[in-house]
C-alpha cells in the first residue's frame, strides 16, 4: 500500500511540475476512454456491489502499453478533479457519463 500512495503523490508531483512549466490545460477526456470507464465501473459494480471504490490503474492493463493515455487519465484524475486515490466507481461513472453527455451535445 505504502508504493501505491507513494507513486500517487509522485505523479501528483509531475503533473504540478508539468503545469507550472509548460503553462498546461488540460483537454476533455475522449470518447473512448470515457466509454472504458463507464464500462469499468459497471463491471466492478455488478461483481462487487454499489459501494466498490477503485483507482484510475483500474482502467489500464498491468503493462504500460500506452503512457499517454495513462497520463491524460491520471490528470483528469488528480489534476482536474482532485479525486483522492480511492473513489467510488458510482461515483466516477456518473462524472463519465455526465463528461460524455456533454461531448455529444
Amino acid at each position: 500500500p505504502i508504493f501505491k500512495i507513494l507513486g500517487f503523490y509522485i505523479l501528483h508531483k509531475v503533473f504540478s511540475i508539468q503545469l507550472y512549466f509548460y503553462n498546461f490545460h488540460p483537454n476533455p477526456m475522449n470518447e473512448p476512454i470515457l466509454q472504458k470507464i463507464i464500462c469499468v465501473c459497471n463491471e466492478k459494480i455488478e461483481k462487487k456491489g454499489n459501494t466498490v471504490g477503485l483507482s484510475f490503474y483500474a482502467f489500464f492493463a498491468n503493462k504500460n502499453d500506452n503512457p499517454k493515455l495513462l497520463m491524460e487519465v491520471a490528470e483528469w484524475w488528480i489534476l482536474t478533479h482532485k479525486l483522492d486515490h480511492f473513489e467510488k466507481a458510482t461515483k466516477i461513472r456518473e462524472m463519465a457519463q455526465q463528461i460524455l453527455s456533454d461531448l455529444e451535445r
